[in-house]
């Protein structure tokens, strides 16, 4: 018999769901979702020993390659074959919007909001030895623990860490950019990456951690790069060279991931964890009237827009929340389709195989924990079209 959880949910949290028509039962299901894990790509022959480390088994998701489910009550964080980075947690709705991306070995990957860096890793898993990926986020914590996750998975290597706001970052592809000959042959170059940085620029960091505040300049700061992220050799000028809006249609991002900040209302296990919290502190982050009805959903487009315009003609974007409310979801992307006549919602063609259900919008898709046993996820894919027929969707 399927066990079902005796969460006592807040009446602020009731009135949130009657608001957005949502049906509270669907947070019965928390203790019977099954927590997913990714295995890293060349670890698959060691599949027994690592149901020996958590003793239990690996059960195999057959629609979505990689991926393998656990009861929830099984811990992995102690195991040795998570420590030695064989494998890492990410719900498998996460791992289907990154799927949707269809990335393919050599592509320049953008995850506008980035931390704390499971969908990053498996952009990079995806990417196999060739392409570049780049995280932005606004929380420097958050992105360090971004960073040392790559570390340890060794997916490092071809990527860059941003501390920028997504909706304005405008850094390109490093390996998309010409050489500046207008740049002072004088200015440093970007060495190798280190951890060990000058007391001046380590006090400056300590500072800025503690005020939690993005860098003063509006300028995006870098905070890791790989050795083979097309970094190393670069000056400032050229690595936060400005565009003109029409180039980055030749020297954008091939896929972009705008997993946009949300309520999280639809990842039950987050929902669950307010109950050791303190349900006050669900209403003053999930609940705060301003954030949910005016500027929250404000933040999404923003995003929304920024990742697309930084993406290549012919690119593909993927916006995703982990929030079941149409106003996080389909109304953003409705109202951002009815702006760009060069945006072009697609049909995720592998989904066909997916235990989800379609959105309100036609081609979006929603997972939740009573249709798919995962945590609550809208995902839309959307193309942008090559110059010429953007012109056609006009006339």
């Amino acid at each position: 018999m399927e066990e079902t959880s005796k969460l006592q949910l807040p009446e602020t949290f009731l009135s949130f769901l009657e608001a957005n028509g949502l049906d509270p039962s669907i947070y019965t299901h928390g203790n019977s979702i099954p927590r997913y894990v990714r295995l890293k790509p060349g670890f698959e022959d060691a599949l027994e020993e690592i149901e020996s480390q958590i003793n239990c088994k690996l059960d195999k998701v057959n629609w979505l390659p990689g991926f393998y489910s656990i009861p929830p009550d099984v811990h992995i964080a102690r195991s040795k074959a998570y420590q030695q980075g064989m494998m890492y947690g990410i719900d498998a709705a996460s791992g289907a919007a990154v799927s949707a991306l269809g990335i393919s070995p050599g592509d320049h990957v953008l995850d506008l909001c980035a931390a704390p860096g499971a969908k990053l890793c498996m952009m990079l898993d995806l990417l196999g030895d060739k392409g570049t990926a780049t995280g932005v986020d606004v929380a420097r914590h958050r992105l360090a623990a971004c960073r040392t996750m790559l570390l340890k998975y060794g997916l490092a290597e071809r990527s860059r860490l941003f501390l920028a706001d997504g909706t304005t970052f405008s850094v390109p592809p490093t390996t998309n950019l010409p050489c500046d000959s207008l740049v002072d042959d004088h200015e440093d170059t970007f060495k190798q990456w280190t951890s060990r940085r000058p007391y001046k620029e380590r006090k400056q960091e300590a500072k800025a951690r503690k005020n939690s505040v993005l860098p003063q300049n509006g300028q995006p700061e870098i905070i890791f790069y790989g050795q083979g992220s097309g970094v190393i050799g670069l000056k400032k000028k050229q690595l936060y060279r400005s565009l003109d809006q029409d180039d980055y249609a030749y020297c954008g991002y091939d896929k972009v991931l705008v997993d946009a900040e949300c309520t999280h209302d639809g990842s039950i296990k987050h929902i669950q964890k307010f109950e050791q919290w303190g349900w006050t502190t669900l209403e003053r982050r999930v609940l705060d009237a301003e954030r949910t009805d005016r500027n929250l959903s404000a933040l999404q487009l923003n995003l929304l827009r920024n990742g697309f315009r930084l993406l290549k003609e012919a690119g593909t974007l993927v916006y995703s929340t982990c929030s079941l409310t149409h106003a996080q979801n389909e109304d953003v992307v409705d109202q951002f389709l009815a702006e760009n006549s060069s945006a072009e919602l697609q049909e995720i063609e592998m989904a066909k195989d997916w235990p989800c259900r379609s959105g309100r919008t036609p081609k979006t898709l929603r997972f939740d924990p009573s249709t798919s046993a995962t945590s609550g996820l809208f995902v839309a894919k959307i193309r942008k079209l090559p110059s010429n027929e953007a012109k056609k969707n006009v006339l």
